[in-house]
């Protein structure tokens, strides 16, 4: 329970030097002013809020050398009981929510401060002028900040610096590395830029300091890259990432800096083709993903690096195939390909030569062949991508070395034959996305031995069959079997999982009735159902889903009235956060390079992303919205609610509580047979951006109240029985005829047809168009009439042509029809004799 921290028991313990009181819930402190021979005192990772108040005792620990209050939550900082603690040499604020000026925190008169991080709070405005006095310190970390103007010169008067980190703050101007002559025991620099009006001057100059970790990103480096770089002979980590930096790339870095382990030149705007030096260097990680980089890779690119660690090479033009040099890397961990142009079969030394290798991704390309050979040396492969290219034929089982695979992506290929069987032993695979392929055949029972699996996404295949009620997703958050043709009825299991977060089956085949049997709290989100034969009402069961965020039914052959009971829903009442966003983030570490890898401290330092490859697999959903698809994915989802009942047999009037479902976005309930009027409810749809009721038999006005519908951007009644003035006011007023046409009694200025009594005078146009319109429909009566006819007489004679007995009756039918005129005739001429002629 969180509480604050009364130190009572503590009063006594008069020589105790050192309370560690990290990870607590500690929301305040108090009587802690007894300890004064207290040397290092941990407050880290608690909630404090409030801290150097005079009521906290903290002013008596004179003796106090460290002090930790990262990760908490202060927002107040006060310096009377701070700037006390005179012989504190290290002091660590960072992670918390300090939102002042660093002048009013006390911290100028901690003279002999050796060590100081404050990054990632909220700290406003410059560097304080006093921090000149501060010329003890040797480690400064002020990254994450709010910090601006000019880089002050106070930094050139702290020349006991070795760590010094500036980055991510809001600075601008010029900074001149000119300014750090003095600095000659600087070993780590740290400057980025969050604003870009910061310029940084590269001039030719001879420093005194020999750094190993420089990282300069997203500064404006003139396109050129500082050339006091080739004296730095002890220089481990470098990273020029995300700035203008124009040419080929730097093979002399590499020649000059022979100490060098990781290279990092993300987003440089480098172009040409890639060339490395002739001789050996001992590069562990090399990223120059998203550059212009074209041509193909170097074939001695193995033997150059045979001790790297890391390639990034992704987001480039790299062409041809993949060289078998990269087989001789036998350290490589991970290895990205990806959004390249490389063709060509995969080369089969980079599957038995680089063994080490944990993560590998090679999407978006054209490769084509077989994905993988029979034979296969990835013992500790993890993570496999090979979505996107052009890979065909059967799925051999040479993965199956891959004992220890999580995830694997091999969707967008050509791929054919069934879905192995043997893809169920492994037991740690957590994503398998097989989509977009030419698979067939059914879902093999050994899917379920995945007992890990969150997302599985089999969807437009050819897949067919009925789903065994066998198929258990025990563990599975996110299914999708969309445009297969799987019959049968959908099994109950799958609604009676707690973990199923998203279930999509539209465009198959199945029939019979939606499953009852729903788990009370199901934490199901999306249940897409559309183009199937589906039959019957639409359960109330459903109502049960109370985070159910996107419901899809459209074309099927549902009838029935709809559910009032959707208004127990509570996601489309008021809505949740982080349903989606927070579930299904796959996280994977590789190369993980720490700042302490260069240089060590008290203090737990870090540098933004620490080399970490940070994966994110997101659940992906298409959803009919404005009609058209659109896809959502990750936190979209969390604000993303649609209903979609179009295309059915539904009856009966549309319930008025569905007017109460305000998250709603998306509702579309056209081509049914729905009666009655438009609920005034649906003025209180406020987030409601698409509203589809068109081809029902739905009568009366349109609800005035509807103009306060401001996110309405697609509205559609047409093909109903409405009458009445159609609404122009607010987002109503762009909607034209075809949001309202079919209803021959609705008038107003937005369908271009007066709601007076008073009879209109037709124009000449309008009779022009009329006379038209007749002659048209004339001349088209006459082509189907001598149509028919001549069909009638073809057919006629064809009978009288091939049977004879009916040719015979045909001739005593004329016979007899032409006798009968004949005596009918002169029967007529005798009767006008007698009455006419005289006697």
């Amino acid at each position: 329970m969180k509480a604050p921290f009364e130190s009572e028991g503590l009063t006594n313990l008069e020589n105790l030097k050192e309370l560690y009181l990290y990870s607590n819930q500690i929301i305040s402190i108090k009587g802690l002013g007894n300890l004064r021979n207290l040397r290092i005192l941990d407050l880290g990772g608690n909630n404090i809020t409030t801290f150097g108040s005079p009521s906290s005792g903290l002013g008596n620990l004179t003796s106090l050398k460290t002090l930790y209050l990262s990760y908490n939550q202060i927002t107040t900082l006060t310096s009377p009981g701070l700037s006390k603690l005179t012989n504190l040499k290290v002091l660590d604020l960072s992670h918390n929510n300090i939102n002042h000026s660093l002048e009013s925190t006390g911290l100028c008169a901690l003279k002999n401060l050796v060590e100081l991080a404050i990054r990632y709070n909220n700290f406003k405005g410059p560097l304080p002028q006093c921090f000149s006095d501060l010329t003890n310190l040797k480690v400064l970390d002020i990254s994450f900040n709010q910090l601006s103007e000019n880089l002050p010169s106070v930094i050139a008067n702290l020349t006991s610096l070795e760590y010094l980190d500036l980055g991510h703050n809001n600075f601008e101007g010029i900074f001149s590395f000119s300014s750090l002559a003095n600095h000659s025991k600087l070993k780590v620099f740290i400057l980025s830029t969050e604003n870009n009006m910061l310029q940084v001057k590269t001039e030719n100059w001879l420093p005194t300091f020999q750094l190993k970790f420089f990282r300069l990103s997203n500064c404006s480096l003139n396109g050129s890259i500082p050339s006091f770089l080739r004296h730095q002979r002890d220089l481990k980590f470098l990273d020029l990432s995300h700035n203008k930096l124009i040419g080929d790339f730097p093979t002399w870095l590499l020649q000059n800096i022979t100490k060098l382990e990781v290279l990092r030149l993300i987003n440089s705007s480098f172009t040409g083709m890639l060339q490395l030096p002739n001789s050996r260097h001992d590069l562990l990680h090399l990223d120059i993903s998203n550059n212009g980089f074209i041509g193909k890779l170097p074939q001695n690119m193995g033997i150059v690096f045979p001790k790297l660690e890391y390639l990034n090479i992704s987001e480039n033009s790299f062409e041809g195939g993949i060289p078998s040099s990269i087989g001789e890397m036998k350290e490589l961990a991970l290895l990205d390909l990806s959004r390249n142009k490389f063709s060509g079969n995969v080369s089969e030394p980079l599957f038995t030569g680089c063994f080490s290798l944990s993560f590998l991704d090679m999407s978006r390309n054209n490769f084509h062949g077989k994905p993988f050979p029979k034979y296969m040396n990835m013992t500790r492969l993890e993570t496999l991508y090979l979505d996107n290219n052009h890979f065909s034929g059967k799925i051999d089982d040479g993965l199956l070395t891959s004992i220890d695979l999580e995830v694997l992506d091999i969707s967008n290929n050509m791929l054919s034959g069934q879905i192995p069987r043997w893809i169920g032993n492994f037991s740690t695979l957590q994503v398998l996305l097989m989509s977009k392929n030419c698979l067939e055949g059914d879902i093999p029972i050994q899917l379920t031995n995945l007992e890990v699996l969150e997302i599985l996404d089999i969807s437009e295949n050819r897949l067919s069959g009925y789903i065994s009620s066998s198929f258990n997703p025990s563990s599975i958050e996110h299914i999708y079997l969309q445009n297969n043709a799987f019959t049968g009825s959908i099994p109950s299991v799958m609604f009676r999982s707690f973990t199923l977060m998203t279930l999509d089956l539209r465009n198959n085949l199945f029939f019979g009735k939606i499953p009852h049997q729903i788990k009370e709290h199901s934490n199901l989100r999306v249940l897409l159902l559309g183009g199937n034969h589906l039959q019957g009402s639409i359960p109330n069961q459903l109502c049960q889903l109370n985070k159910l965020g996107m419901l899809d039914l459209s074309h099927n052959r549902l009838n029935g009235s709809i559910p009032s009971c959707f208004i127990d829903v509570s996601f489309w009442k008021v809505g949740s956060d982080h349903l989606y966003g927070e579930q299904i983030e796959l996280s994977e570490e590789q190369s993980a390079y720490s700042i302490r890898t260069y240089y060590n401290s008290t203090l737990q330092l870090s540098v933004d992303g620490e080399l970490y490859t940070i994966l994110d697999q997101r659940a992906q959903v298409g959803f009919v919205t404005k009609n058209r698809y659109e896809f959502y994915n990750g936190s979209n989802l969390d604000y993303m609610a649609g209903l979609d009942l179009s295309s059915n047999e539904l009856t009966g009037e549309i319930p008025y509580e569905i007017g109460e479902l305000q998250e709603i976005r998306v509702l579309n309930l056209s081509h049914n047979f729905l009666s009655g009027s438009i609920p005034e409810s649906f003025s209180n749809l406020k987030m409601i951006e698409s509203l589809d009721l068109s081809h029902n038999n739905l009568s009366g006005e349109i609800p005035p109240q509807l103009i306060e519908l401001n996110y309405l951007s697609d509205f559609n009644v047409s093909y109903n029985y409405l009458h009445g003035p159609t609404p122009d006011k607010g987002q109503f007023a762009t909607f034209d005829e075809s949001s309202y046409k079919g209803n021959l009694d609705l008038c107003g200025s937005t369908i271009n047809k007066s709601c007076s009594n008073e009879e209109k005078i037709p124009s000449t146009t309008s009779n022009e168009g009329e006379e038209d319109e007749s002659t048209i429909d004339m001349l088209s009566f006459n082509w189907s009439f001598g149509a028919s006819y001549l069909t009638f007489t073809l057919g006629l004679l064809c009978v009288l042509w091939i049977n004879s007995y009916w040719r015979r009756l045909w001739f005593y039918f004329v016979e007899a029809s032409i006798d009968w005129c004949y005596y009918s005739l002169l029967k007529v001429v005798y009767l006008f004799q007698d009455h006419i002629m005289p006697k």
